[in-house]
């Protein structure tokens, strides 16, 4: 086992694993921010590398790595805009229906169970590296970060997104969504192991990664969630290698 990996997430998300298509169920609002972290990466890669993200493919030729990719929300999304897309988690039932649900819709998608570490040993390296909701649940943040850094290619670029460590977030996450209104089970997060914009951009930085911009995901209801300035629940960022 990673020294990375928490066994008990690993766990804990493996008995989550049949409801990883389950819109209504506890992957509920995955599906529901999964297009605003797409905008995301289309608007940030595409102003680095020059891209033309309109168009339907235009991550063809790029090899892509989305960690911790649970049932392949994010990933079928990136395989179907051409990426050659690996992606890797440290829970198996979760890998097993990542599996089965890419093969019904035709998609070629290399699934592994495995860690950051494993495809660092094999000197793996990827245009893109995608980490979305990971990093608070990785015991060794800055082993786990290295090992990202250590993933991509010259002039590749790491997207990442992850809860802030404020009161509003123990108050939306925790209090909210895992003991009032249910949506996900107990003990999903650990609000302690929440890092704030500022904590991670440092960590970032001793493993010579650059944040170049980072903006929060904010939800409104009736509209959802949006890109937006308030960071104090969730935020996303890329970053690229120093």
């Amino acid at each position: 086992m990673s020294t990375t990996v928490d066994p008990a997430q690993a766990e804990l998300f493996s008995g989550m694993a049949a409801e990883w298509w389950d819109r209504k169920g506890s992957s509920a609002l995955l599906h529901q921010v999964n297009p605003v972290r797409l905008k995301y990466i289309c608007e940030v890669a595409g102003a680095e590398w020059q891209l033309d993200t309109s168009a339907r493919r235009w991550l063809e030729g790029c090899e892509v790595l989305d960690v911790g990719c649970g049932g392949g929300i994010l990933s079928e999304c990136l395989a179907r805009l051409g990426g050659e897309v690996t992606a890797i988690d440290a829970a198996s039932d979760s890998i097993d229906v990542a599996r089965s649900h890419a093969a019904d819709q035709g998609l070629e998608i290399d699934y592994r169970l495995a860690t950051t570490d494993v495809l660092e040993r094999e000197d793996r390296r990827y245009d893109l590296v995608t980490c979305m909701e990971v990093v608070e649940h990785v015991l060794d943040v800055p082993a786990f970060l290295k090992s990202l850094r250590a993933l991509l290619k010259p002039g590749g670029l790491l997207i990442f997104s992850t809860p802030n460590r404020t009161a509003m977030s123990f108050g939306v996450m925790i209090l909210g969504a895992e003991w009032v209104l249910k949506l996900l089970p107990r003990g999903t997060h650990d609000w302690d192991r929440f890092l704030t914009p500022e904590e991670l951009t440092s960590a970032l930085a001793l493993a010579d990664l650059d944040v170049f911009d980072c903006r929060g995901i904010n939800y409104a209801p009736g509209t959802g969630f949006a890109l937006g300035p308030d960071k104090r629940v969730n935020y996303i960022g890329a970053a690229r290698p120093l």
